[in-house]
């Protein structure tokens, strides 16, 4: 597997871990982002230490909330960028993305600097829109642009499976090993019912309409 990512990867691929870091508790996900980028790692053939990405965290200092960047690049060579986090609306508008997700495709299994489907579709969103949900070539709602979709039923949070071509995200996985969410395949009519939400690692849980 190795050599076939090694030889799809354009040229400059780095994976890529965006984490939300707090002042006097660091990154809470930290273990689950270290997991999901050594299988990146491992995948790719790249050379990777988890306590060097320890070590650079160590060094974020900070009265508010950041935005870490950290980047692996096929060479093994890490890179972290820090920036302020402004608050979170609220709520979020969504709607729907013009352009289809292939959940077949290898880049969506990955987080990584392969993202022209993402930020083609932020690119068109409209004014007052927030973020943009993928449906896949069956019909199946994937995912967002820069989030997992959740959908509350019975106090459950129902997530696309990583079959209809949603990245594996940080979030998702906590909420699914906690038992507050659950894999279901989601369609756009089942959104009709209200109970929307999209999360990451940097935001949590956001409610969306």
């Amino acid at each position: 597997m190795q050599g076939g990512l090694r030889d799809a990867a354009p040229a400059g691929l780095t994976l890529i871990e965006t984490m939300r870091w707090e002042p006097g508790a660091g990154v809470a996900l930290l273990p689950r982002h270290l997991a999901r980028l050594g299988a990146g790692a491992e995948a790719f053939g790249i050379a990777f230490a988890p306590e060097a990405v320890v070590a650079r965290i160590a060094t974020v200092a900070g009265a508010a909330p950041r935005r870490l960047r950290l980047t692996l690049d096929l060479n093994g060579t890490l890179d972290l960028t820090t920036a302020d986090l402004p608050p979170a609306k609220p709520e979020w508008q969504v709607n729907f993305a013009a352009e289809g997700l292939d959940s077949t495709s290898i880049w969506r299994r990955f987080k990584t600097s392969e993202r022209g489907l993402y930020e083609r579709a932020r690119a068109a969103l409209p004014a007052g829109v927030d973020e943009a949900i993928f449906v896949n070539e069956r019909g199946e709602i994937a995912e967002g642009t820069i989030t997992n979709v959740f959908l509350e039923r019975d106090r459950v949070l129902l997530t696309p499976p990583l079959t209809s071509g949603c990245l594996p995200g940080v979030l998702r996985a906590d909420l699914l090993a906690a038992g507050r969410a659950r894999e279901a395949v989601l369609r756009p009519g089942d959104l009709a019912g209200g109970g929307l939400f999209l999360g990451n690692a940097l935001r949590g849980l956001i409610p969306a309409k």
